[in-house]
Formats: structure tokens, C-alpha cells, sequence
């Protein structure tokens, strides 16, 4: 299998590998689930796995998106700097006041 290449499929094969009891729980999915699905079982899988790492994400009370920072970054710092980064590029796409949406997302202002 070739290596990951982009930062969340870096972040979702280190979420993996910290979670033996996930894995094997993939590993044995029913085929017929997928096959009912019309999709393949890496599709299925695939899917599954996505699923895990959304709700470990929600659990933590982040966004995927933030997981998959925290599992790439090389450190704290590295990390809450990369996810403020983000966040005012998400603010002004949306086009809100920096202010009024760390309000909302409950982060820190500078």
C-alpha cells in the first residue's frame, strides 16, 4: 500500500494505528453490509473509519478537521497555531468579525 500523502489520511492511519480493538473491528466487517450498500468493502471500510474518527473528533468537542491537526502536528504550539490559522480563514470566508466568531467557537482572542 502506497503511503499517505495528504494530512488527513496521515491523521486517519495514525487514529488507526492507536486503536488496535478499531482495526480489527474493520477488519471484520460483514460483507454483505457493504454489498447491501452497493459499495465495496474498502468502500465500506473506508467509510466506517470516517465515521470512528468524526465521533472521537465530537467527543473531544473538535471539528474532524481540528483532529486531523492535532494527529499531524509536530506539537502543541504547532497545533493551536495551525487551528487558529484556519479558523480566521474559515471567519473571514464567512465573512463574520474575528471577535463575534471566536465568541461562537469558543477560542481565544489574541
Amino acid at each position: 500500500m502506497a503511503a499517505p500523502e495528504h494530512p488527513h489520511e496521515v491523521a486517519l492511519q495514525k487514529f488507526l494505528a492507536a486503536r488496535p480493538e478499531l482495526r480489527e473491528a474493520l477488519d471484520h466487517l460483514n460483507p454483505l453490509a457493504a454489498q447491501a450498500r452497493g459499495e465495496t468493502q474498502e468502500q465500506y471500510r473506508a467509510e466506517r473509519l470516517h465515521e470512528a474518527f468524526e465521533a472521537e473528533a465530537e467527543r473531544q468537542g473538535l471539528f474532524a478537521w481540528e483532529l486531523s491537526l492535532q494527529l499531524t502536528a509536530q506539537s502543541a504550539e504547532e497545533f493551536a497555531a495551525r487551528r487558529l490559522e484556519v479558523h480566521r480563514e474559515v471567519a473571514e470566508m464567512a465573512g463574520m468579525p474575528w471577535a463575534e466568531y471566536c465568541e461562537l467557537h469558543g477560542l481565544p482572542r489574541d
